[in-house]
């Protein structure tokens, strides 16, 4: 039986055969064949400087699918010249575990070597799981490398996590992939055989490829492999868009993230929450999931649109939004899709009101006009010594002592009166118009009587 290294080793070996699939025999060697992660493997970038200079500990990789976790961290093991181990988070228990472990200690022991421990899918891994490797961790008898497609701080146990260093990996931009899409064509034409043809591939296709592979590398290269199989033994000249969306059994969308489709559908999706058409603005949800836009982008701006259009006609409304943010980030992409397409749908429905967006503005444009004005004298803080002796807080009226309502102003004299606020009859909002007038009449009279 191979013990890890062994495996590891194997599974290099295993990319370079023309039988393995593109994405393995593409995997780089060396550093600078990583494409994409600038921010962790540009020039000078501490993850880059950590593998160069050996001085990389325990860490967790994490980010979608397909963005080089696994790459990277067998890489990690190539520069610094350590013992590999790798184990699967689906079938390896704590006794495989404590194998590894007791190899690594015998390594370091007999013959100073480090030994590298790669756990693919780490957040599969149980608590117990979890727990074996903390020991062995804190004490450097192994050094860590865990990947993962979820965020770590909801599924890997905070002791572990206080002993690694986590590194986010970004989705690859169509550029990339692009990158990525070249090399495994170059690679293809040259397992051709002498006298063979190669199958020619437009820029057309491989920008619907590079599209549809939503950012992730190993779908784009899978792609690319089963289009041109499928193109050779039919004996087509040049690949077309109907063989690449067989290969891919589902129909492409060329959505240009980084360009104008990702400005033009996000408008039209905002608006169509503003107009409460739910149709609409599922539609615009569709196209940008399927075409690889970030949910967490989509989430914030329905986090935004909350406040900026529905407000108080619907305070829910907010928490809705925040609640569906925070699913994204738990759950994850493709599930994440039903967090936000409830979302959407409610934020669709729900009554709208952009009062407190105008009203923020009206006071921001007052503050840009004249300045900002210093509060009333008994609103100042009190909470230090000699404050009461300059008047603060002097006549400051307690609501609560006063049944909960007090016809005192707040705002300073020179804007005595005016109204930024100014609520809609929309849903929640009608409760609040009446209160406020009711309230703002109050204030009224207590000026035209002399109170302050």
């Amino acid at each position: 039986m191979m013990n890890g290294e062994d495996l590891f080793d194997a599974g290099l070996k295993a990319d370079l055969s023309a039988n393995a699939p593109l994405a393995a025999r593409l995997r780089p060697r060396k550093l600078d064949d990583v494409v994409g992660q600038p921010h962790l493997l540009g020039e000078g970038a501490s993850l880059r400087v950590a593998i160069e200079t050996g001085t990389a500990g325990s860490m967790i990789f994490f980010g979608p699918p397909g963005t080089g976790k696994t790459t990277v961290a067998r890489l990690v093991a190539l520069e610094t010249g350590s013992a590999r181990e790798e184990l699967s988070a689906v079938s390896s228990g704590v006794a495989e575990v404590r194998k590894v472990i007791d190899r690594a200690r015998d390594r370091r022991g007999q013959a100073g070597q480090r030994t590298i421990l790669f756990i693919d899918e780490i957040h599969r891994f149980s608590k117990a799981q979890q727990d074996a490797l903390l020991h062995a961790v804190e004490d450097g008898v192994i050094t860590l490398i865990g990947a993962s497609t979820e965020n770590p701080y909801f599924e890997v146990i905070p002791a572990l996590i206080s002993r690694c260093e986590l590194y986010e990996f970004q989705t690859l931009s169509k550029a990339d992939i692009r990158t990525l899409l070249d090399r495994g064509l170059a690679l293809r034409r040259q397992d051709l055989r002498a006298g063979d043809s190669p199958v020619s591939v437009g820029d057309e296709v491989l920008e619907l490829i590079a599209a549809g592979a939503l950012g992730d590398a190993r779908r784009a290269l899978s792609i690319l492999d089963r289009s041109l199989v499928l193109a050779e033994s039919r004996g087509l000249g040049r690949l077309d868009t109907a063989t690449v969306e067989e290969a891919a059994q589902r129909k492409l969308v060329l959505y240009d993230k980084g360009a104008d489709a990702h400005y033009d559908v996000i408008s039209a999706f905002i608006k169509s929450l503003r107009g409460s058409d739910p149709d609409a603005a599922l539609y615009y949800l569709a196209v940008m999931l399927t075409g690889g836009e970030d949910p967490k982008f989509v989430a914030r701006r329905m986090v935004i649109f909350a406040s900026e259009d529905i407000g108080n006609a619907d305070p829910r409304a907010l928490e809705v939004a925040v609640a569906v943010s925070r699913a994204v980030e738990f759950v994850g992409l493709p599930e994440c899709g039903l967090n936000l397409a409830q979302g959407v749908t409610y934020l669709s429905c729900a009554p709208k009101s952009n009062a407190s967006y105008l009203g923020l503005e009206a006071a921001q444009r007052e503050i840009e006009k004249h300045g900002a004005l210093a509060p009333p004298v008994f609103l100042r803080s009190t909470g230090y010594a000699g404050a009461k002796s300059l008047g603060h807080g002097v006549g400051y009226e307690y609501p609560h002592d006063r049944g909960g309502y007090v016809a005192q102003r707040y705002l300073p004299e020179a804007l005595r009166g005016r109204e930024f606020y100014r609520p809609t009859a929309e849903g929640e909002e009608a409760r609040v118009q009446k209160f406020l007038e009711a309230m703002r009449a109050l204030r009224r009279g207590a000026s035209e009587g002399g109170e302050t």
